[in-house]
């Protein structure tokens, strides 16, 4: 990253929650190390409860000049490391276990003489990690790190943090736990010790085995946003934290506006998200599969129903919109699709709530559009189709304004006018309700035999704005067992199903 794009970084992950943040190799190069004073010298960059972390090598030119670039800062924390595995003591730099103790505790001690014990207006935090941790023999990491404990001399107050990588993830996560637990339980003065976790994903288990090491005694984790790091990556700290609240434990992180996150992170590392990455990816929340958008949609409604707070749904292990995202998302629709997606769309845009046998017949007509263009459909698309089928503005048959509905010893009889293909026409029909008398009429003038197979009615909206919606299934002679549908939609109740007229119009085409 350029020096703007970490001092931007740096400024979202203190607003997301993190108090201790390591921010530069500032030996590595002078970009580092600048970046470093720019933070301590701007007034306020650094709150007083953040401490900000650098890192180094057990070198002692290095060491200082890592300690020059965090001079002045409130809270800082010195991270020192030296790999201790047998490969690298071996391979690498040719040191026997001895001689690898004595370079940590020497340059430990060096440290020390550069902060606490000389520099009283910082907090100096001691941070060592034995590099290739999950490498080495565990016992071995005990016995330098109670060395590198002797020469800090830490206090409960202030504990030495001792971060435990799994450099290379070399193992399944329940080996690395037991390595976690092991060290817990045997290094001397536990209380005076905060054990840092820091795992990679090679074997693509660093969630995995950092879950497991919490379990085993761990206190603290090293990690990144979305895993960016070497190789395969670091532990990835959105997963991590999110893991933890869908389990009900606060992270101590805010991840409620994640796609600004995930923005500044993109644009700062100049790297993609994937779309299936946990909890961020563009499609984790997307179902199209039918049974699963049947599943979700049922679910809505229960949850809606309950209203207790709890978040109990199929598919969704966690709430989009305590990420900071809509339902828009949550289903969208293809070929696979089923009823329950397409009628969840339209429950959401247009407030109605599709009987089932409804959802069956829209359904096969959004499937088909969906082969016939070999894609996914837009929800205005989805919109324009149930429009189009079954509410219709210029349908063949319009009602008048005149008609009247009366109590007979036959039922209910219809009288009135309906205009058709703009011509008025008087028409009477009797029936056991309103829709039937009418249905009646209409059959009567297209000389077709109507029956209504279903019908189902429903309130939109609340107060003085509520609305009825009305789905009539119509079934005719000559035209098999197949109904014929039409949704109506008035502030009349007793209106709304009449204005079921594209039904007929399909009818008579």
């Amino acid at each position: 990253m350029t020096g703007e794009q970490k001092w931007r970084y740096f400024k979202m992950l203190i607003e997301c929650g993190y108090k201790e943040i390591e921010v530069a190799f500032p030996s590595a190069a002078q970009q580092e190390f600048d970046f470093v004073r720019r933070l301590i010298e701007t007034p306020g960059a650094v709150p007083d409860d953040v401490a900000i972390q650098v890192l180094t090598p057990c070198r002692e030119e290095l060491i200082k000049r890592t300690v020059e670039s965090v001079r002045g800062a409130k809270k800082a924390i010195v991270h020192l490391y030296n790999a201790t595995s047998p490969c690298f003591r071996q391979v690498v730099f040719n040191n026997t276990k001895e001689e690898t103790i004595e370079l940590a505790v020497r340059c430990t001690h060096y440290v020390r003489q550069l902060t606490k014990d000389t520099d009283p207006n910082t907090y100096w935090m001691f941070e060592y990690s034995p590099e290739t941790f999950s490498a080495t023999e565990t016992d071995f990491v005990v016995e330098i790190c109670n060395a590198v404990k002797a020469a800090w001399e830490p206090t409960e107050d202030n504990p030495i943090i001792f971060n435990l990588p799994a450099t290379v993830e070399m193992s399944t996560p329940n080996v690395y736990a037991d390595q976690i637990e092991y060290f817990c339980t045997h290094i001397t003065e536990r209380d005076k010790c905060c054990v840092s976790l820091h795992p990679h994903n090679d074997r693509g288990c660093a969630i995995a085995a950092c879950e497991l090491a919490q379990m085993a005694g761990a206190d603290r984790v090293e990690g990144v946003l979305f895993g960016n790091g070497e190789r395969t990556g670091n532990v990835d700290l959105v997963t991590l934290a999110l893991n933890l609240y869908t389990q009900g434990v606060k992270p101590g992180v805010d991840f409620s506006n994640l796609a600004a996150i995930m923005r500044i992170y993109i644009e700062c590392n100049n790297l993609p998200i994937h779309p299936r990455h946990p909890y961020a990816g563009e499609l984790v929340f997307t179902a199209f599969s039918g049974s699963h958008q049947d599943a979700i949609k049922k679910g809505f409604a229960v949850q809606r129903a309950r209203n207790d707070g709890i978040w109990d749904m199929p598919y969704l292990p966690i709430d989009p919109k305590d990420l900071g995202a809509t339902y828009e998302a949550v289903i969208r629709v293809n070929s696979q699709s089923g009823k329950g997606g397409v009628a969840w769309i339209i429950q959401e845009n247009l407030e109605l709530d599709l009987p089932r046998r409804l959802q069956i017949a829209f359904s096969r007509i959004v499937q088909r559009i969906a082969e016939e263009k070999s894609r996914e459909l837009t929800v205005e698309e989805i919109l324009t189709a149930f429009k189009k089928a079954y509410i219709s503005t210029k349908a063949a048959f319009q009602l008048g304004n005149d008609y009247r509905m009366r109590s007979s010893p036959e039922g209910r009889s219809f009288e009135g006018a309906v205009v058709h293909n703009g011509v008025a026409h008087q028409l009477e029909g009797i029936g056991n309700g309103p829709v039937s008398a009418l249905i009646d009429a209409l059959g009567k003038f297209t000389n077709i035999q109507l029956d209504v197979r279903e019908l189902v009615e429903h309130a939109i909206g609340k107060g003085k704005n509520t609305k009825a919606a009305a789905y009539v299934e119509l079934t005719a002679a000559g035209h098999g067992d197949s109904g014929f549908w039409g949704v109506g939609i008035d502030e009349d109740t007793v209106l709304s199903p009449f204005r079921v007229w594209l039904t007929v119009s399909r009818l008579q085409t």
